[in-house]
């Protein structure tokens, strides 16, 4: 059995990861930990049965597990990880703290880096796209709920050279959820309720530059994501509409067939024939990405729909799924498909 610790259980994504977990058949919870309900009961803060007394994170006993997620805030997560490696555990990261390679990039969109020296030996936890070099490493980065639900219908055509623009247009909309626990005023029933909001216009949201890294890595030269997310008034999902523009030879059968071939054998993406779109119905509260095309009217433009929950593909299923490549299980275990 693996033992695995969570450290910033309490959170969405983390009450997501507890009931992941306690149903995988491999693994043992040794502990969860909470800077807020230390001492508390798991059942006390969230409404389970789940009856383990959270620690506080400095009391973690890290040492003791094979792997701890981190399901903390930007900036908080480096310093921790650090220490669950010195301790000899895994570390699965579901904060931003390790999705750059550029230490540059990152302090311009978050802060200065708490553990810059680990940047360089951390594996983005894209599985679909990183499952060999995740066999290998100690520290994964799970990627953001938005950048998965992007990357992972744009990534096959950059890698087959079929993008004939640099710029991509992404109109992505995510439940409430996806702003995590601590509520705000534009997060608070009331304003989300029979609501549609765009957030972050005319400023670089902090995904961005995760969204350019990985196409370039895929093989778009200086790639340019115009990306404008939205709040939807439900609790969990994501949809993605994104505008792009290909070889103007390229059909919609040849985008649905070069999905079909690239994600052939992977159990969490779900290709649509064409003359259907992906919805949230067709993901939420499974650790799917649903991916949908259609043609845009002009030779080689296309719209791409694609969708995910923003809990589970989004963040803790995907990081359950990086976990168990890396201890070598199959990798569907604990998750639904």
């Amino acid at each position: 059995m693996i033992k695995a610790g969570i450290i910033g259980a309490t959170g969405y994504a983390g009450f997501e990861l507890v009931k992941i977990l306690s149903r995988h058949p491999e693994v043992e919870l040794i502990f969860l930990a909470s800077s807020s309900y230390a001492g508390q009961r798991y059942c006390d803060v969230h409404p389970c049965t789940y009856e383990m007394v959270l620690v506080d994170p400095d009391e973690a006993p890290l040492a003791d597990a094979d792997v701890v997620f981190l399901c903390t805030p930007h900036g908080a997560s480096a310093p921790i990880a650090q220490r669950v490696l010195e301790a000899g555990a895994k570390c699965i990261d579901l904060s931003a703290d390790f999705r750059l390679r550029d230490l540059v990039v990152y302090e311009k969109h978050y802060n200065a880096h708490g553990a810059p020296h680990l940047l360089g030996g951390a594996v983005y936890g894209l599985t679909e796209f990183y499952r060999q070099a995740l066999t290998r490493t100690r520290l994964v980065a799970v990627p953001g709920c938005y950048p998965t639900c992007m990357l992972l219908p744009l990534v096959p055509l950059a890698k087959a050279g079929w993008m004939r623009s640099t710029r991509v247009i992404v109109d992505a909309k995510s439940g409430v959820s996806g702003a995590g626990a601590k509520p705000t005023p534009e997060t608070h029933f009331c304003t989300v309720h029979d609501n549609l909001s765009a957030y972050r216009v005319g400023h670089t949201h902090r995904h961005v530059p995760e969204m350019e890294q990985e196409l370039a890595v895929a093989g778009m030269s200086q790639p340019r994501v115009i990306f404008t997310p939205h709040l939807l008034p439900v609790t969990r999902g994501i949809l993605s509409t994104i505008y792009v523009e290909l070889d103007p030879a390229r059909t919609l059968d040849d985008v649905i067939g070069l999905w079909r071939q690239a994600f052939a054998d992977e159990p969490f993406v779900q290709v649509l024939d064409a003359g259907r779109l992906a919805t949230l119905a067709h993901v939420v509260n499974t650790n799917l990405c649903a991916l949908s095309a259609a043609p845009a009217g002009a030779p080689g433009e296309f719209i791409l729909v694609s969708t995910l929950d923003n809990l589970v593909k989004g963040a803790s299923g995907q990081a359950v799924q990086d976990m168990n490549v890396v201890f070598g299980l199959d990798e569907t275990l604990g998750l639904v498909g």
